[in-house]
């Protein structure tokens, strides 16, 4: 069963989708955390997956010679990655939906498997994220290159790395052109113009004011 949303998703439309954790748990603590969340995404960003991600992770680690092409791609997507970012606590999507519910399809897929993962990892029970994915509609392509800058900073803007690139939990190497093309995610060059090296400018430039906007978000929770 796919939960309805009271605002339904509309196919062709970008949205920015984020998750986080109950009270703010590290539930990404190690590169294997951050590796099997990425994979995940990857895998059920494709319609009816013959198997669970579980399953096809055991297979791929049995068989060195399984190379996966059947049961990961040879399916329809559900959504296009534009852009990611993995945080300890929470996780950033900028997505565009291709089929009716693709991405609540996606979303609970990618929740709940990892939730059953580090459940079984950590011995523990019960809930591991805050509640269902938040989502906001995305108008603009400028409002989206600046949301891209804005998730790609968010491991600096949380003092977890000094350069983006550091971060190897996102997609900002990949705009960068630091990823081989076999590896990306992410699919953006029909929406956004993205010239690796004045990307990469765009980003930097924006560390000093996102910083001082999570100053000024602090002091008014706080």
């Amino acid at each position: 069963m796919v939960y309805k949303r009271k605002t339904p998703l509309v196919n062709g439309q970008v949205y920015h989708v984020f998750n986080k954790s109950i009270s703010r748990f590290k539930i990404f603590k190690h590169e294997t955390d951050f590796s099997r969340i990425v994979a995940t995404i990857r895998y059920y960003q494709r319609e009816k997956p013959p198997v669970k991600f579980s399953g096809f992770a055991r297979l791929k680690r049995s068989d060195k010679n399984f190379s996966g092409t059947t049961v990961s791609c040879n399916r329809s997507k559900l959504v296009e990655i534009i852009a990611y970012c993995i945080m300890p606590t929470h996780l950033h999507l900028i997505l565009t939906q291709l089929k009716d519910t693709g991405i609540t399809i996606l979303m609970r897929n990618i929740l709940n498997s990892y939730a059953r993962y580090f459940n079984i990892k950590h011995k523990r029970k019960g809930p591991l994220w805050e509640g269902r994915f938040k989502n906001v509609l995305v108008k603009t392509d400028e409002q989206l290159l600046h949301l891209t800058r804005y998730i790609h900073l968010n491991p600096v803007t949380a003092s977890l790395v000094s350069k983006p690139e550091d971060w190897l939990a996102s997609s900002y190497r990949e705009y960068i052109g630091e990823v081989e093309d076999s590896d990306r995610i992410c699919k953006y060059a029909d929406i956004l113009k993205i010239e690796p090296n004045s990307y990469r400018d765009f980003v930097l430039d924006g560390i000093s004011y996102q910083r001082e906007l999570a100053k000024i978000k602090a002091l008014l929770i706080d």
